[in-house]
């Protein structure tokens, strides 16, 4: 070991095994591939908000649907009963005549 450092590190710090270019080699290596995963990282994460949004805007556009649906049996519904009211009637005068 170089002073206090365990093995691993100390050759990357030991100028005489000429491991320095190496390790900035493999610093820029690293810092490269950790650009690229900050950028995927904010590409997902954009994503997810993009994602976030449309599935918040998709849940109040089904609770509306699901709304006017509601509305539209009831209407369905009143309308069915008036039908059959005038059906009645109709039945009734012709019974009358």
């Amino acid at each position: 070991m170089t002073g206090s450092l365990p093995r691993r590190l100390a050759w990357r710090l030991d100028p005489a095994t000429g491991a320095a270019y190496g390790a900035r080699m493999e610093t820029r290596d690293l810092t490269a591939g950790l650009q690229g995963l900050l950028a995927r990282i904010d590409a997902l994460a954009t994503r997810m908000q993009r994602m976030q949004d449309e599935n918040r805007s998709l849940r109040v556009q089904h609770e509306q649907l699901l709304h006017e649906r509601a509305q539209l049996l009831a209407k369905q519904e009143q309308a069915r009963t008036r039908v059959e009211a005038m059906i009645s009637r109709l039945k009734s005068l012709e019974q009358h005549t």
